[in-house]
């Protein structure tokens, strides 16, 4: 199945301002590109690149005063499968962790365990180790978080989720990393893109998603507390400890967002 994805942000800047831009597929998805989503500026401008510390693919920029666009297009080639699951992945004891992935058991900007991990406790220390306790952390925060976008706030944290019951993906996720973490599984956070293939219609507008992996069985598990169930046609931009680490733009200066659009959308 071939899938075009791409974005497209306009901005109005009232004087040269630094950016840096994380809107390139992650390295590991570069196998499955037909054509290199590259990014392209409106006025043109010199882009230097870098990978940050998660390994992430980040463009640093100038942006001239007035209008700006940032925009990328690619093709990427998909198995037509749904998300995977492992149902038998087993969890491991903190001591047996890789050392590289201790740091995804902290606590974070968003993710604040110190405030959710006696809750964390009482909901699912009787659940299964592994697959079974992420599923059920999962399966909570679906049923307890209403998504609306109208709720979209830049400063709620996984325990403010809790609180208020509502929030975007971003806010799904960054609670089941939370309370993953409370019991001991480290969970880190990725952003990226999710098509509405097989989904009813009609379809919300094309928009990046928030979904989390977690360390299982010696290896990462893509787990979307926000849908909860297989998709088809996902593809990782960056991950992080919390969404404050894979901003998709972060602009040093005053901006306006005048534009926004994004696609995931299955080829004929």
């Amino acid at each position: 199945m071939r899938v075009s994805i791409g974005c497209r942000l306009q901005y109005r800047f009232p004087k040269p301002t630094p950016l840096i831009a994380l809107l390139n597929v992650h390295y590991s998805c570069f196998s499955v590109l037909e054509r290199a989503d590259h990014l392209v500026t409106s006025p043109s401008v010199p882009l230097e690149s870098y990978r940050d510390g998660f390994g992430n693919w980040c463009t640093r920029l100038v942006a001239p005063a007035g209008d700006f666009c940032l925009s990328t297009d690619g093709i990427f080639q998909d198995t037509g499968a749904p998300d995977p699951a492992f149902p038998g992945a087993q969890q491991h004891a903190v001591q047996d962790l890789p050392f590289e992935t201790l740091v995804f058991l902290q606590g974070s900007r968003y993710c604040d365990t110190d405030l959710l991990s006696e809750e964390a406790w009482e909901r699912f220390a009787g659940t299964q180790p592994g697959w079974s306790r992420v599923q059920a952390i999962c399966d909570f925060v679906h049923g307890h978080v209403q998504f609306d976008y109208m709720q979209a706030n830049a400063t709620r944290t996984a325990s403010q989720t809790l609180a208020e019951g509502k929030g975007v993906c971003r806010d799904f996720a960054h609670l089941a990393i939370a309370l993953c973490r409370c019991m001991n599984i480290p969970a880190r956070y990725c952003t990226g893109y999710l098509s509405d293939i097989g989904e009813p219609l009609p379809h919300p507008p094309g928009d990046f998603a928030a979904w989390m992996e977690v360390f299982l069985a010696g290896e990462w598990h893509m787990f979307d507390p926000r849908n909860n169930k297989p998709r088809f046609a996902r593809l990782l931009i960056a991950r992080g400890r919390d969404a404050a680490d894979v901003p998709l733009t972060q602009t040093f200066g005053e901006s306006t967002l005048t534009g926004f659009e994004v696609w995931t959308d299955e080829m004929t």
